[in-house]
């Protein structure tokens, strides 16, 4: 198959203008024109949303524990900050239930990578407060119930 003009502009603007790649490829599928679409950068985009979902997923379980973290052995900033990680517990919360309804099937990769999020949580709130590794638990400080409850907070060391 050779390239036509047609597909090399196509296949600039995906380098090159990539919000104008989706709507052209959009015009193109409403129209019913299939063989003008990019589809080898289409399946790849498509692929990648799903994987988009799994990152944010992780990041936001992966924030939801430092701040639960930080909230039950970060002593001397706590009455501080008291408010503002509490408010970031619940925010979180609220994201990683919403993505969970918008895409259930999610729950099994939740489950997957728990325990990986609660390890780079672990970590990174150890670099943040400055506090001894070894105040922090190895395994995590809540299970999947507790995490997402909304009234569930850890107690406080």
């Amino acid at each position: 198959m050779s390239i036509t003009p047609i597909t090399e502009t196509i296949k600039y603007l995906y380098e090159n203008d990539y919000d104008q790649w989706v709507l052209q490829t959009v015009q193109q599928l409403q129209e019913k024109n299939y063989e003008a679409i990019d589809w080898e950068n289409l399946i790849d985009e498509v692929a990648d949303l799903s994987r988009r979902q799994r990152d944010k997923l992780m990041s936001l379980l992966t924030r939801l524990f430092e701040h639960l973290l930080k909230l039950a052995y970060w002593q001397s900033e706590r009455e501080y900050n008291y408010r503002g990680w509490n408010g970031e517990i619940q925010n979180f919360r609220i994201q990683i239930k919403r993505l969970l309804k918008k895409s259930p099937s999610l729950k099994v990769y939740l489950v997957e990578i728990f325990e990986e999020c609660y390890q780079d949580a672990r970590k990174i709130t150890i670099k943040k407060t400055g506090l001894e590794a070894k105040i922090f638990p190895n395994k995590p400080i809540a299970n999947l119930e507790q995490l997402l409850d909304d009234d569930w907070l850890p107690p406080i060391k």
